[in-house]
Formats: structure tokens, sequence, C-alpha cells
């Protein structure tokens, strides 16, 4: 239960730290546009460890004997759904728009 908390945990932060970032942001200084392909890849890859990270959570917080409790299970699935679909759209976004 703790080490799939710690890794729920873990695929939040990275979660969040690919989300912050964003290949078309406003211009910076002249002659960073090679930036851009850094951020989408740094963007790519974290929502495919988010992705390994909330199945490995999934798996470690759903065992086959566990407490009943309904409100904490929903929550958590409420927090992998939104990582994953929002992975994915952020894969699928990417795959369209920068590669």
């Amino acid at each position: 239960m703790f080490v799939g908390g710690l890794i729920l945990l873990t695929a939040i932060i990275t979660w969040g730290t690919a989300n912050w970032l964003n290949p078309y942001g406003e211009p910076g200084a002249a002659g960073t546009e090679y930036v851009r392909s850094t951020v989408a890849l740094v963007m790519r890859n974290g929502a495919i460890a988010t992705l390994g990270m909330c199945a490995l959570a999934a798996y470690l917080l759903f065992p086959a004997r566990r407490p009943r409790w309904p409100a904490r299970d929903w929550a958590i699935i409420g927090v992998l759904a939104i990582l994953v679909v929002s992975s994915l759209y952020r894969l699928i976004w990417l795959q369209t728009s920068v590669f």
C-alpha cells in the first residue's frame, strides 16, 4: 500500500513536470528555436513514464484482497484516470503537432 501510494505520488510529480512544459510558448531570445524539440522530447518521455508508473501504482494499490473502502478506491481510480487520459492526449498531440 505504501509503495503503491509512493509510486502514484511520483506519477503525479512526473505528470505535473511534463505538463508545465510547452514547446509552443512565447518566442524567447533569438537562436533558441532548437530548444523546442528538446522540450517536446521531455514531454513525450514524461507522458510515457507517467503511463508506466500509473500502471504499476494501479497494480500495487488494487491487490486481489483489500479492505472495502469505496471512497478511497474511487478517488484513486479518478486520479489514475486523469493522469492516463491526459498523458495519452499529450502523446497524440505531440505526434500530430510537433514530430
